[in-house]
């Protein structure tokens, strides 16, 4: 959480830069003189289009970072939230139109859909790069074309399998097992103890789309190759998708209809006993005095290693990126580069609780990692995600492929009896040569 005293301090250098002239730079961390300068238009006002937070302190640190800016600059900051299946239409539509908010904290890809709708914004993505240590490679690629930046990595929200540490004791497992087919094994056991798992299905933003892609990685399959040409129809997509089928037949019933709310509300509910997750459910479990049990039982890990014999994951990343129907684009980027001032950004980080894992090596030392045992799951979250659109190039077809579930589709087709695994995946190879053209 970040006290009064946090707020005041990383504020009043900023307030007295704000006193003469109100142009913004980054501060000490820019001593070289790297930094461009951003000067708010007169009258300027900005709208930020975000996603329902899952940790209330990430929001306030988020809001009390954004509260320091406009007091620097009076420039005003209206923060629109929205549910994580809800931001990426209404941003798309907001580009296409041409109006709306100024910025959006976007998922993935997304940025890539209408890379012509928004500021160049290389100044900063370069310059903040350069003075904190560099950006992680993964997180970086979502916010490039080319050699541009249109948008800015802003963190990815690690997912780590959690779960109850005395229900896997009681099913025979005294240690949590490290590959797949162990991880199996675990999962058939736990629902004859009547203590099932349960992983997303349904169109789910991050955890369905984690989940799959952690499927498909594991088992050596992939969308697309490093040309972009289809390769999701190949032996080792064929042998993921049976390993599903059989690791839903553990599943609590429903999982195909999850959305990003559904697993968390399951285990804190003692439905499933195992899921895939932010740290989030850990720390909803944790102010519920009722979940006291489930809180103290809790265990964190990463995803088991498959047959590629390597671990692979995909992990939730957000960018944040400015329309170019802005009115006030230096004020945007002001507020951009100031969110991203070492101060402010370990106060947001510090808030997240581990939910939020940081964009920049120069974070790595964020206390908040080390401060408790359930965080060391998601503390290499930004340095081990692999992008959606692996092996190939980022762009519009591998950001229209994630946005249409069909990776997600071919499981749950597969898995819930809808299709033959063989038919679903010529399904989402015909669904994905659509967005790469073939």
């Amino acid at each position: 959480m970040i006290n009064r005293r946090q707020i005041l301090a990383g504020t009043a250098g900023i307030v007295a830069g704000a006193a003469l002239g109100g142009r913004f730079g980054m501060g000490p961390a820019f001593a070289q003189g790297a930094a461009p300068t951003f000067t708010p238009e007169a009258g300027a006002s900005l709208r930020l289009l975000r996603w329902v937070p899952f940790v209330p302190a990430e929001e306030e640190a988020f809001l009390a970072n954004t509260k320091k800016f406009t007091d620097a600059t009076g420039v005003q900051v209206r923060v629109d939230k929205e549910s994580w299946e809800d931001v990426r239409p209404k941003a798309a539509v907001a580009a296409n139109v041409g109006s709306g908010p100024d910025m959006v904290m976007s998922w993935f890809d997304d940025p890539q859909q209408y890379p012509d709708k928004l500021v160049d914004v290389t100044d900063l993505g370069t310059s903040i790069g350069a003075a904190n240590g560099g950006w992680y490679p993964g997180l970086e690629s979502y916010a490039r074309r080319g050699d541009s930046f249109i948008a800015l990595p802003l963190c990815a929200i690690g997912n780590a399998v959690v779960y109850r540490d005395s229900h896997m004791k009681a099913a025979g497992f005294q240690e949590f097992p490290k590959d797949t087919a162990g991880f199996l094994e675990l999962c058939k056991a736990l629902k004859a103890k009547g203590t099932p798992a349960g992983f997303p299905h349904g169109k789910a933003v991050g955890d369905g789309n984690n989940y799959a892609h952690w499927l498909l990685w594991s088992h050596g399959g992939r969308m697309v190759d490093e040309n972009g040409t289809v390769t999701i129809n190949s032996p080792e997509t064929l042998e993921s998708v049976k390993y599903a089928m059989e690791l839903y037949k553990t599943f609590i019933p429903g999982t195909e209809s999850w959305q990003d709310v559904n697993n968390n509300r399951a285990f804190l509910a003692g439905q499933v006993s195992l899921t895939a997750n932010g740290v989030s459910v850990y720390y909803a479990a944790l102010k519920d005095p009722a979940m006291k049990e489930i809180a103290d039982d809790m265990r964190s890990v990463n995803l088991p290693i498959g047959p590629v014999g390597q671990s692979v994951e995909l992990h939730q990343a957000s960018t944040i990126s400015i329309f170019k129907h802005t009115k006030f684009p230096e004020a945007a980027k002001a507020y951009l580069q100031f969110l991203y001032q070492p101060d402010n950004m370990n106060a947001w980080i510090q808030g997240a609780s581990a939910y939020c894992c940081q964009p920049l090596k120069a974070y790595e030392s964020n206390p908040v990692w080390t401060s408790n045992p359930i965080h060391a799951a998601y503390a290499k979250a930004s340095a081990s995600l692999r992008p959606n659109g692996y092996a190939g190039p980022l762009g519009a077809a591998s950001a229209g492929v994630m946005a249409d579930y069909v990776l997600v589709d071919m499981y749950a087709e597969a898995v819930t009896g809808q299709s033959s695994p063989e038919d679903a995946i010529k399904n989402a190879e015909r669904r994905a040569n659509r967005y790469y053209r073939v």
